[in-house]
């Protein structure tokens, strides 16, 4: 059985749940804010597809302990808009952390992550199972953030098309 974690020491921000799951050195190069997305066309891409969808959807992008920023809530769940799905398993990670986080605050919803320009949607359900591995990846985001250098580059195939591909590989 795994002991018991003090969410309120390991919590972060969702984006760095999502990093974490594509690669742990994005995640501590963001963290030391280091940022490459703004000169990224897939980030600008993706904010615009952002922006244009779901405009009937309220409300949108609501902000919760200045951590967490769910892109539209309703009655019985939260949802997520992806400019794509190649990196669908770090996407529903996210989202099931922001069930995690929300069910620590006493509140139950399901997820939906919404692909637009691939008109597909996944329904996501926060499972006992998903909980562990929420937990165990909030305890490991945590380890690496504490390292004094990045972890190493993972060079894998989406590291081309990767905003902080010059930095790792330039």
């Amino acid at each position: 059985m795994q002991p018991e974690i003090n969410f309120e020491e390991l919590k972060v921000n969702g984006i760095k749940v999502n990093y974490y799951f594509i690669c742990p050195r994005k995640l501590w190069l963001f963290d030391r804010n280091i940022s490459m997305e703004s000169k990224s066309d897939k980030v600008l891409m993706g904010a615009l597809l952002h922006e244009s969808s779901y405009k009937r959807d309220k409300p949108k992008e609501v902000l919760i302990d200045n951590l967490i920023s769910i892109d539209i809530v309703d009655s019985l769940n939260i949802r997520e808009v992806k400019y794509s799905d190649k990196m669908a398993y770090a996407d529903k990670m996210q989202i099931l952390y922001y069930l995690y986080y929300l069910k620590k605050l006493g509140i139950n919803k399901k997820g939906i992550i919404n692909y637009p320009k691939q008109r597909k949607r996944e329904y996501i359900e926060l499972t006992p199972e998903y909980e562990k591995e929420i937990e165990k990846a909030l305890v490991e985001i945590d380890k690496i953030l504490k390292q004094e250098k990045p972890p190493p580059v993972i060079n894998v195939p989406y590291c081309k098309k990767c905003a902080y591909f010059e930095f790792c590989y330039g």
